[in-house]
């Protein structure tokens, strides 16, 4: 039985930073998310991956006891190639194949079904809605989306947002969904829809939380931390995603004051993830490492 559903793709990226470059290294919204999530909780990927992918890619996720049961294995892999400059919050894209991705049509086993917490990671609105309509009694959905889908699905966008729980996206995308620069007002509006909790990511700069008590915005902000090592950004949103939701499901508490604490741990799985391509640093990642970066954020935010 798994306990987090994560909904996402498995990709071969090609990246290049101004500190090194990689080929055909393990990436995807679900590989990241389900990666960190793992150090809390187990997690069950949802995806279609290439019979081209890979068999060390595949060992990397089944030694974090990953369930794989929810991967077609069909055609050729996602595949997306992409380059940083010293902007580093920024990717400029050079190739996207979708390849197999194209015609995923997700179905869930048995046990998927039955899980409480789901991530919908960053995939057409169309899909994420068809995983969803097949959780029975899930207790918290978490969902991740991009400026590619505000643009062309919008509609079907709006309609999951409305089913989800807590919704989470970068600055950038929320004033885009919204057609507002102002973010407090974006949370607003998407808090307008629906979710509990909307959550604004501002890259290196840390994470805004807002939730309403008591039809009172209320929000949090949990700081970047200060890395003096960065290779590649890749990734860093959907593993803040899979921190996240991973610490909620091993708590089982979805207090207000706990969802303070998850954000915190997301934002610590990226900051590690940043430090090397790919899943290299969270490969060699521990759980004293992971707790003594929470405590270093939570003094740089005392006063």
């Amino acid at each position: 039985m798994v306990d987090i559903v994560i909904l996402g793709t498995i990709g071969l990226d090609d990246i290049e930073t101004p500190f090194g470059k990689v080929k055909e290294a393990l990436g995807g919204s679900g590989t990241y998310a389900a990666y960190a999530s793992s150090f809390f909780a187990k997690p069950g990927i949802v995806s279609i991956a290439g019979e081209d992918l890979p068999k060390r890619h595949i060992d990397v996720l089944k030694k974090r006891n990953i369930s794989m049961d929810g991967i077609e294995i069909k055609g050729r892999n996602f595949r997306w190639g992409g380059f940083y400059e010293f902007d580093m919050n920024e990717a400029k894209t050079l190739k996207t194949e979708l390849n197999s991705l194209a015609d995923f049509d997700p179905e869930l086993p048995a046990d998927y079904k039955k899980a409480k917490y789901v991530f919908l990671g960053n995939v057409d609105p169309t899909i994420q809605l068809k995983v969803l309509g097949q959780i029975e009694k899930p207790e918290l959905i978490v969902m991740d989306t991009m400026n590619f889908w505000i643009s062309s699905r919008k509609e079907e966008l709006i309609k999951a947002i409305k089913k989800v729980d807590v919704l989470v996206l970068n600055d950038s995308e929320a004033r885009q969904l919204f057609g507002t620069v102002n973010l407090v007002n974006a949370a607003d509006m998407a808090l307008d829809l629906g979710p509990k909790a909307v959550i604004i990511k501002k890259g290196e700069h840390g994470a805004l939380l807002f939730f309403r008590e008591d039809g009172k915005r209320k929000h949090f902000s949990a700081p970047g931390y200060p890395l003096e090592v960065v290779k590649d950004p890749t990734g860093c949103g959907d593993s803040f995603g899979g921190g996240f939701i991973g610490h909620l499901a091993k708590t089982k508490n979805l207090s207000e004051a706990n969802m303070r604490k998850a954000v915190i741990y997301g934002s610590v799985i990226a900051s590690f993830n940043a430090e090397d391509f790919s899943l290299e640093r969270q490969k060699k990642l521990t759980w004293g490492e992971i707790e003594r970066r929470f405590h270093e954020l939570r003094e740089i935010r005392e006063f």
